[in-house]
């Protein structure tokens, strides 16, 4: 299960266990925040309305706060003696994304994968002893 979440102005497609840098967040270390989903996609079933993905929850833990490498601005004007050389560190989170959808909901399909297996194994022994 995956979802495409947006955060930053930037969108992500993101899984359980990913590690993303994105635009800075404003939460300590160790803390838990929410990414808004706009895409949920879970095995065969895709949830492409924003507005209904973003009942699904997808929660991810700081890990740290941190700058980004140094973006250089050059300006220059041609023969005009004009050059400027700036640079720029973003500030940047990385987070880990714990989970994708609500625990209940990852047990409910889990549940549906298991009961069709059941129900063809219990057929299978009743066809041998048909014949």
């Amino acid at each position: 299960m995956y979802a495409i979440v947006k955060t930053g102005g930037k969108q992500y497609k993101v899984a359980p266990g990913d590690k993303l840098n994105i635009e800075k967040l404003d939460a300590e270390v160790g803390a838990k925040v929410e990414l808004e989903a706009i895409c949920v996609v879970d095995g065969e079933k895709v949830e492409a309305d924003p507005a209904k993905a973003a009942a699904t929850k997808v929660t991810a833990i700081v890990l740290e706060q941190f700058k980004g490498e140094k973006q250089l601005v050059f300006k220059f004007k041609k023969r005009k003696n004009y050059k400027k050389l700036r640079g720029h560190r973003q500030q940047l989170t990385r987070v880990e994304i714990e989970s994708v959808g609500s625990a209940k909901a990852e047990k409910k399909a889990a549940a549906k994968k298991a009961a069709p297996k059941k129900a063809e194994k219990a057929e299978e022994p009743a066809s041998v002893d048909a014949e």
